[in-house]
């Protein structure tokens, strides 16, 4: 029987909802909760369950007779800093995190299963050993892997604290009036299209807080710091203020620019945190990658 393990980041989400962004459809989700084939800790599920951060769901799908796993792959790492704990990985544009329906290899994962070996921490189950927070495909920039049991622990309480602090550079659409501000507005699923996140009433809190690094020609230049973590937070705050990043496929695809923009300009740009063994604050920067520099360049 195949089994794929699925890991909530945050908490209070249904079941239903965390399969529905993992991968799969809302009515197989529900088909698979209702057989019993979704199990947290030995026992089946209700989709109305509510997540626990850090819980993980293993879900039986078909007469595969051993259970899912990534597959070593000699494929590039930037690596920016890497001890017995941790690995912080400057991820290129385009490369997927974790094995998903969709991208069964190629991954990040796949890369680190073959750079560490058997050195990477189980708490993010077979198909996402060692992965404490992601960052989207089209997003570059600084993510963190822990190579432990314990530092996974320990770093993903740091999320959950906010005491770890991101900075992203993004290049949005159009001019601000003030220099810097603060989103305050809750996200979750979008309403009617279930692959996108929007800002709704009911959605989980979340907040961004936002600084003018340089005002362009048609758009704007910023540090973008998260408060929060929520999937396509940056993407879906910026849009839901009238300033969209360019370059978003996902939630401005139709946005007219005066130049071709190659790629999403958002890059994970500062990553801080306190190491989990010797309690040390850690800060790591990724230069822009060349492409966001030349578009950047092109709008001054």
């Amino acid at each position: 029987m195949k089994i794929t393990t699925v890991q909530a980041q945050e908490s209070g989400e249904r079941i239903d909802a965390l399969l529905a962004h993992s991968g799969y459809t809302r009515s197989a989700a529900a088909r698979l909760i209702a057989a019993g084939q979704v199990t947290r800790e030995g026992k089946s599920v209700k989709k109305s369950e509510l997540t626990r951060a850090g819980d993980v769901f293993l879900v039986a799908e078909d007469d595969t007779p051993a259970p899912a796993s990534a597959a070593a792959q000699d494929i590039p790492l930037d690596i920016v800093y890497e001890d017995a704990d941790l690995i912080v990985v400057n991820k290129p544009r385009g490369l997927v995190v974790h094995p998903a329906p969709g991208h069964p290899d190629g991954t990040l994962v796949n890369a680190l299963l073959h750079h560490c070996g058997d050195s990477l921490s189980g708490i993010g189950g077979e198909m996402r050993p060692g992965i404490v927070h992601r960052l989207d495909k089209d997003t570059s920039g600084l993510i963190l892997i822990a190579k432990n049991d314990a530092a996974h622990a320990a770093l993903s309480e740091q999320f959950k604290q906010r005491t770890m602090e991101k900075h992203y550079r993004a290049v949005a659409h159009g001019s601000f009036s003030k220099g810097e501000g603060l989103i305050d507005a809750p996200i979750g699923r979008h309403p009617i299209d279930r692959k996108k996140m929007a800002v709704v009433p009911n959605g989980k809190p979340s907040r961004t807080e936002w600084h003018v690094l340089e005002h362009l020609h048609g758009a704007t230049y910023l540090d973008v710091h998260l408060l929060t973590g929520r999937t396509h937070q940056i993407r879906v705050h910026m849009l839901s203020i009238g300033h969209p990043l360019l370059g978003d496929k996902i939630y401005a695809p139709n946005l007219k620019t005066p130049v071709r923009i190659p790629r999403l300009m958002l890059h994970a740009y500062t990553l801080a945190f306190t190491h989990p063994t010797t309690g040390k604050r850690l800060t790591f920067c990724a230069p822009l990658p060349a492409a966001f520099e030349d578009t950047l360049q092109k709008f001054r």
